[in-house]
């Protein structure tokens, strides 16, 4: 026969199932905010070696890579000028002209000396059947007959050279004469450059740096109102300038539509992404814990579910990260990147 159990004895249970809950409650919210509060201590990051790449970051101006000074080979006055400074031209295009009155003057002295001469020798050939004269006298002529001959080509190849024709297509970079002026041979009348892919941007190399960068090697490149191009570096010096130990290289700018003179002089940066034979382990920064005496960078590693400090050597060091020399082959590190100064740390030797 079942008897049924008081009011207050189920009232006195009640409350006890509630304790219980409630309590069983607030444990499990405590166990889990206190986990929460141990992963935000410290952060761990796996690290895996990898190639050093380092980014070479310098600034320029943007130039013609070869220019042409033009000059005329003998002296006259300049009567003919077809270009001026920032104009464009054609291949073989007349761009200047002395008066070559006195020079057509001497080719017909030359021509007429050069006629005199072979006439000599036929007569000295007619009189030579008649043994009026020697062989030393037609040696003498048919050497003469030379000599003028060759007198009457320089005329004419001074002639030629009275005329500036263009070597190709480009553009006129500066004029240094005008018309009605005196010429001098060697005197620099125009200088000139091509337009096509005849544009570069010159920077400077430290002796460290030089190493990373090949022949052909691509370059990000950044002008003003141009935006990023590519680049390729075309010229790598064998030896640094005497005096600041720098090897100035050269990256040939791409032909498009907007590489044209209007960019030259104007600002470039370039950057180049150099990789090395070298394998480090790249770390961010705050993982450096700090320097022993060796010079070796101390940085926090997870191992065995422990926190520990080990020595590393110093690849190389930035703003942003830390290096550590590494081989090829080797494991990854569990490194503490924050949170480090807050754990006991037992320091390992390398």
């Amino acid at each position: 026969m079942n008897k049924r159990l008081p009011s207050s004895f189920h009232t006195i249970c009640t409350k006890f199932l509630w304790l219980k809950l409630v309590s069983g409650i607030l444990f499990f919210s405590i166990n889990a905010v206190g986990q929460n509060v141990t992963n935000e201590n410290y952060q761990i990051t796996q690290v895996d070696i990898e190639p050093y790449f380092q980014v070479i970051k310098r600034t320029g101006k943007v130039n013609f890579r070869h220019i042409v000074n033009l000059s005329f080979k003998t002296a006259g006055f300049l009567t003919t000028l077809n270009v001026d400074e920032g104009d464009t031209f054609n291949e073989k295009d007349l761009l200047a002209a002395l008066d070559t009155s006195e020079l057509a003057a001497d080719i017909n002295a030359a021509y007429a000396r050069l006629l005199q001469a072979k006439r000599n020798v036929k007569r000295i050939k007619v009189m030579l059947a008649k043994k009026l004269s020697s062989q030393q006298d037609l040696d003498d002529a048919l050497t003469a007959v030379d000599t003028t001959r060759s007198a009457y080509k320089v005329k004419l190849y001074n002639l030629e050279k009275a005329q500036v024709f263009a070597p190709f297509s480009g553009i006129v970079i500066q004029r240094n004469t005008d018309l009605g002026e005196l010429q001098s041979p060697g005197q620099t009348a125009l200088q000139i450059a091509k337009l096509d892919h005849n544009l570069v941007v010159s920077v400077a190399l430290t002796s460290e740096e030089i190493g990373f960068v090949r022949l052909n090697q691509k370059v990000k490149v950044h002008i003003a109102r141009f935006g990023i191009i590519e680049g390729v570096i075309s010229k790598i010096p064998a030896i640094s300038n005497r005096q600041s130990h720098l090897f100035t290289i050269e990256v040939l700018l791409p032909e498009t539509s907007f590489t044209r003179p209007l960019i030259v002089g104007q600002i470039a940066r370039i950057m180049i992404n150099a990789k090395s034979h070298d394998f480090v382990y790249r770390l961010p920064i705050e993982a450096l814990n700090s320097v022993n005496e060796k010079g070796q960078a101390l940085v926090a590693l997870y191992k065995n579910n422990t926190p520990v400090q080990r020595a590393f050597p110093v690849y190389k060091i930035d703003n942003d990260f830390l290096y550590l020399h590494a081989e090829q082959g080797e494991l990854p590190l569990q490194v503490i990147t924050q949170g480090w100064n807050k754990l006991p740390l037992i320091s390992t030797e390398k």
